[in-house]
Protein backbone atom coordinates (compact mmCIF):
# COMPACT_ATOMS: atom_id res chain seq x y z
CA UNK A 1 0.00 0.00 0.00
CA UNK A 2 1.33 3.40 -0.97
CA UNK A 3 2.05 5.77 1.89
CA UNK A 4 2.69 9.44 1.34
CA UNK A 5 4.01 11.22 4.42
CA UNK A 6 4.71 14.93 4.76
CA UNK A 7 7.01 16.37 7.40
CA UNK A 8 8.92 19.51 8.29
CA UNK A 9 6.10 21.83 9.22
CA UNK A 10 6.10 23.92 12.35
CA UNK A 11 5.81 27.35 13.87
CA UNK A 12 8.09 30.04 12.49
CA UNK A 13 8.24 33.83 12.65
CA UNK A 14 7.55 35.93 9.60
CA UNK A 15 10.65 36.12 7.46
CA UNK A 16 11.81 32.71 8.55
CA UNK A 17 12.35 29.50 6.60
CA UNK A 18 11.16 25.92 6.64
CA UNK A 19 11.83 22.90 4.46
CA UNK A 20 9.03 20.47 3.92
CA UNK A 21 9.67 16.88 2.90
CA UNK A 22 7.40 14.26 1.41
CA UNK A 23 8.28 10.61 1.17
CA UNK A 24 6.35 8.06 -0.83
CA UNK A 25 6.94 4.47 0.07
CA UNK A 26 6.24 1.51 -2.20
CA UNK A 27 5.86 3.90 -5.11
CA UNK A 28 7.81 3.95 -8.34
CA UNK A 29 8.59 7.53 -7.48
CA UNK A 30 10.23 8.46 -10.76
CA UNK A 31 7.01 7.59 -12.61
CA UNK A 32 5.06 10.24 -10.71
CA UNK A 33 4.82 13.98 -11.01
CA UNK A 34 4.53 15.59 -7.58
CA UNK A 35 2.84 18.62 -6.16
CA UNK A 36 2.48 20.67 -3.01
CA UNK A 37 -0.91 22.06 -2.05
CA UNK A 38 -2.12 24.00 0.95
CA UNK A 39 -5.36 24.77 2.70
CA UNK A 40 -5.90 27.47 5.26
CA UNK A 41 -8.90 27.44 7.62
CA UNK A 42 -12.00 28.64 5.82
CA UNK A 43 -10.28 28.70 2.45
CA UNK A 44 -10.17 26.39 -0.50
CA UNK A 45 -7.21 24.17 -1.17
CA UNK A 46 -4.76 25.75 -3.59
CA UNK A 47 -1.82 24.59 -5.61
CA UNK A 48 1.49 25.90 -4.33
CA UNK A 49 4.07 24.23 -6.53
CA UNK A 50 4.60 21.11 -8.59
CA UNK A 51 7.36 19.29 -10.42
CA UNK A 52 7.38 16.89 -13.34
CA UNK A 53 8.51 13.32 -12.94
CA UNK A 54 11.98 14.11 -14.25
CA UNK A 55 12.28 17.34 -12.32
CA UNK A 56 12.73 19.22 -15.57
CA UNK A 57 9.58 21.29 -15.27
CA UNK A 58 8.24 23.17 -12.28
CA UNK A 59 5.33 25.44 -11.47
CA UNK A 60 4.85 28.00 -8.72
CA UNK A 61 1.78 29.90 -7.68
CA UNK A 62 2.28 33.65 -8.04
CA UNK A 63 1.98 34.06 -4.28
CA UNK A 64 5.13 31.98 -3.64
CA UNK A 65 7.30 32.72 -6.66
CA UNK A 66 10.78 33.77 -5.67
CA UNK A 67 10.30 32.49 -2.11
CA UNK A 68 9.63 28.75 -2.46
CA UNK A 69 11.70 26.15 -4.29
CA UNK A 70 10.48 22.67 -5.14
CA UNK A 71 12.86 19.78 -5.76
CA UNK A 72 12.89 16.02 -5.78
CA UNK A 73 15.35 13.23 -5.17
CA UNK A 74 14.15 10.20 -7.09
CA UNK A 75 16.82 8.00 -5.50
CA UNK A 76 15.33 8.74 -2.08
CA UNK A 77 11.66 8.80 -3.13
CA UNK A 78 11.48 12.25 -1.59
CA UNK A 79 9.98 15.57 -2.57
CA UNK A 80 11.03 18.85 -0.97
CA UNK A 81 9.67 22.35 -0.63
CA UNK A 82 12.15 24.95 0.59
CA UNK A 83 10.21 27.94 1.90
CA UNK A 84 11.92 31.26 2.62
CA UNK A 85 10.72 34.73 3.58
CA UNK A 86 7.60 33.18 5.06
CA UNK A 87 4.56 35.37 5.59
CA UNK A 88 1.58 34.96 7.92
CA UNK A 89 -0.58 34.31 4.85
CA UNK A 90 1.48 31.17 4.19
CA UNK A 91 -0.08 29.62 7.28
CA UNK A 92 -1.91 26.47 6.20
CA UNK A 93 -1.90 22.71 6.17
CA UNK A 94 0.48 21.63 3.42
CA UNK A 95 -0.19 18.46 1.45
CA UNK A 96 1.92 16.47 -0.97
CA UNK A 97 0.31 14.68 -3.90
CA UNK A 98 1.67 12.13 -6.36
CA UNK A 99 0.16 11.79 -9.82
CA UNK A 100 1.11 9.03 -12.25
CA UNK A 101 2.68 10.44 -15.38
CA UNK A 102 5.05 13.18 -16.45
CA UNK A 103 2.90 16.27 -16.06
CA UNK A 104 3.04 18.62 -13.13
CA UNK A 105 -0.23 18.57 -11.12
CA UNK A 106 -1.13 22.25 -10.97
CA UNK A 107 -4.54 21.58 -9.47
CA UNK A 108 -5.56 19.04 -6.84
CA UNK A 109 -5.64 15.64 -8.56
CA UNK A 110 -8.74 13.48 -8.65
CA UNK A 111 -6.59 10.38 -8.95
CA UNK A 112 -3.29 9.73 -7.26
CA UNK A 113 -1.87 9.54 -3.78
CA UNK A 114 -1.62 12.14 -1.05
CA UNK A 115 -0.71 12.40 2.58
CA UNK A 116 -2.31 13.72 5.75
CA UNK A 117 -0.50 17.03 5.60
CA UNK A 118 1.93 18.98 7.74
CA UNK A 119 0.96 22.22 9.47
CA UNK A 120 2.87 25.41 8.77
CA UNK A 121 2.16 28.37 11.03
CA UNK A 122 3.82 31.73 10.45
CA UNK A 123 3.53 34.27 13.23
CA UNK A 124 3.67 38.01 12.61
Amino acid sequence: QVQVVESGGGLVQAGGSLRLSCTASTLSFRDYAMGWFRQAPGKEREGVSCISWSGGATYYADSVKGRFTISRDNAKNTLYLQMKSLKPEDTAMYYCAAVLGPNCPVSWPTRGYWGQGTQVTVSS
